[in-house]
């Protein structure tokens, strides 16, 4: 029997709040998986956190990037704290296919979910998380869907610019790090038609062995994860923001049948792709 952690989403497609502090925090003391994107950033203070099993200490100007999937559990805090977030629900970054717009730096965000920035860009993060706090607090203003992707996709943009500049003033990639892109460009290039690890070990000319056990270090997940992942996420953007049938998505993946892609889907998601495209 495996053990999964209880899945947290947002009650709207966008939530944003300028004030977090440690009495609402101490609210989320217990692990859970998000199914929503988070964008955060510490605003004084600090405070411990686990993101995807790993301890962080997230202190004043940090920023935090929580892809859907992520394990978070707020630890106890060290002094007075003080958040800023923007989040979008698990019904935006599917419709848009966040994963996609963010593969290149998938790997980055997983080894460095938390980022310390500048003076200047942390204030830049502040000063866009409460004009999109005001937007979505004000009762009086209904935000479409469209204006919800382009906030995200804001966000989007200027976090990938934070990710690129860090690895750039900080270090080279390493071997390993090269491996995990290189890993991440293949399988968005070839998912449809190859799903196993060794296509990919082969593909990147290094052994089945290495590539499994350089993912696993590097990312806390296995090749099959990360290839079920971007499956995943085009089948739930195929399913939420197109007519398509089951069918007509399981073809587009290159399953043999819409049977045998409702049983791939359900042993990833938890529901079937009828029941999902209906939540």
């Amino acid at each position: 029997m495996t053990f999964d952690f209880p899945q947290v989403d947002l009650p709207s497609e966008i939530v944003a709040w300028t004030d977090v502090t440690e009495d609402i925090l101490n609210l989320y003391r217990q692990s859970c998986r998000l199914k929503a994107g988070i964008f955060a950033i510490c605003m004084e203070g600090s405070i411990k956190a686990s993101i995807n099993l790993i301890d962080y200490e997230i202190k004043e100007n940090d920023l935090i990037t929580l892809l859907p999937g992520s394990i978070i559990q707020l630890r106890e805090k060290t002094e007075k704290v003080r958040l800023s977030f923007v989040g979008f629900s698990s019904k935006c970054t599917e419709r848009v296919n966040l994963f996609k717009l963010f593969l290149d730096l998938f790997h980055k965000t997983t080894e460095h979910p938390v980022l310390p920035l500048n003076q200047e860009a942390a204030g830049y993060f502040k000063e866009y998380f409460a004009f999109v706090t005001r937007l979505a607090c004000n009762e009086e203003i209904t935000i479409a869907p469209e204006m919800t992707e382009a906030l995200l996709n804001t966000v989007l943009a200027a976090t990938r610019m934070v990710y690129k500049n860090y690895s750039k003033a900080n270090r080279k990639s390493s071997r390993k790090e090269e491996i995990c892109k290189e890993l991440v460009q293949a399988v968005a290039q070839h998912y449809v038609t190859e799903r196993k690890a060794l296509f990919y070990a082969n593909t990147l000319g290094i052994s089945l062995q290495h590539l499994s056990t350089t993912v696993k270090q590097v990312t806390g997940k296995n090749v099959l994860d990360i290839i079920a992942y971007i499956v995943i996420m085009d089948a739930k953007a195929k399913l939420k923001s197109t007519q398509m049938t089951i069918q007509e998505i399981a073809f587009s993946l290159n399953f043999p049948t819409a049977s045998f892609f409702g049983k791939y889907f359900k042993r990833h998601v938890g529901m079937t792709p009828v029941q999902f495209r209906e939540s």
